[in-house]
């Protein structure tokens, strides 16, 4: 393999002038670059990413931390954050909790052992042992989809989105309104929205069923189970659903069918992420769009700017959303 000794020598400039030429800094004539990108040209010469690390103290990699690698709501986050990282020449390296809370500690560790510029994590939780682990971060650090202040964070409108889905309801006539939400130890997907649900519904002086809420986790059975409890409790039914997750609802989507029930002309479901199969499905699912490609880019802009940054202040960014209605309502 070419060393830079050997490159310096066929271009007949000095070794500090080849350095400067493959990390693009320092003065350089027009002339020597030329000579030096030439011989570079001839032999194929690629750097050494573990050398130029050694002298540069970065690896130009982004670690990511994701929830569940295989959902589509991580594949447009990671999507939008290499869309970005990749412009300065950043990599990213990938690491999956499985929506486990201790793999995400034990993942921030294993990337700071990988010697990472910088973490990206999609949160699940604060809690206090996360917050701690963080804490003891010496490299920039940006959080998505939860409240974390003193970090730089991106967050989504939680409690409004869940506001407005409560209002379309409304708005078609709908009273009795049910909610499948997940654990409140996600503070964003399990409390803010549940907390706009029930606060969409007092302000518009309508009665919250505790036997109309349940607590299901993200997948489409847990919106399926949790959809057949409320329709068997005793007593004066819903005629609408809010989700908190578009799996939930096409779960609930399932069961309603069952019953035989018509959607939206007996019952009436809305979800959030804007999934690509909510718009395949028949009802085609109305539900809260994210803007998830737009938050990858938002964090991956952040971690660029803590990079240069010495300060590196915690800032927080908020990502809008849009209700999208479809045929479900």
């Amino acid at each position: 393999m070419l060393t830079i000794k050997e490159i310096a020598q066929r271009a007949n400039v000095s070794r500090t002038t080849v350095s400067r030429v493959l990390n693009n800094s320092g003065y350089v004539s027009e002339k020597s670059r030329s000579a030096v990108l030439k011989v570079i040209e001839e032999t194929g010469y690629v750097p050494s990413q573990h050398a130029k690390s050694l002298r540069t103290k970065k690896t130009k990699v982004i670690g990511v931390i994701l929830p569940k690698i295989s959902t589509e709501t991580s594949s447009r986050l990671v999507k939008g954050i290499d869309e970005i990282l990749s412009e300065s020449g950043y990599q990213i390296l990938l690491a999956n909790t499985n929506l486990t809370p201790e793999k995400e500690i034990e993942n921030l560790r294993l990337l700071k052992s990988r010697h990472v510029d910088g973490i990206i994590l999609s949160a699940t939780n604060t809690e206090p042992e996360l917050m701690e682990e963080i804490r003891h971060l010496t490299i920039p650090f940006v959080a998505v989809g939860q409240h974390m202040p003193g970090f730089s964070h991106v967050v989504f409108d939680d409690y409004r989105a869940a506001r407005d889905s409560v209002q379309a309801l409304i708005k078609k006539g709908h009273r009795e309104i049910a909610f499948i939400g997940v654990s409140e130890s996600d503070p964003a997907v399990g409390g803010l929205r549940k907390r706009g649900y029930l606060d969409a519904m007092k302000e518009s002086g309508l009665p919250v069923e505790e036997r109309w809420v349940r607590t299901g986790i993200f997948d489409m059975e847990s919106g399926r189970t949790c959809m057949k409890e409320i329709m068997e409790v005793s007593g004066q039914r819903p005629t609408a659903v809010v989700a908190v997750t578009d799996r939930l609802a096409i779960g609930a989507i399932q069961h309603l069918k069952e019953l035989g029930l018509s959607i939206p002309g007996d019952f009436a479901v809305v979800g959030m992420g804007a999934s690509e199969l909510s718009q395949f499905i028949t009802p085609s699912l109305s539900t809260i769009d994210f803007m998830i490609e737009e938050a990858g880019k938002e964090a991956a802009s952040l971690i660029l700017k803590m990079l240069d940054d010495s300060e590196r202040k915690s800032i927080k960014r908020k990502v809008e959303h849009r209700f999208l209605q479809r045929d479900s309502i």
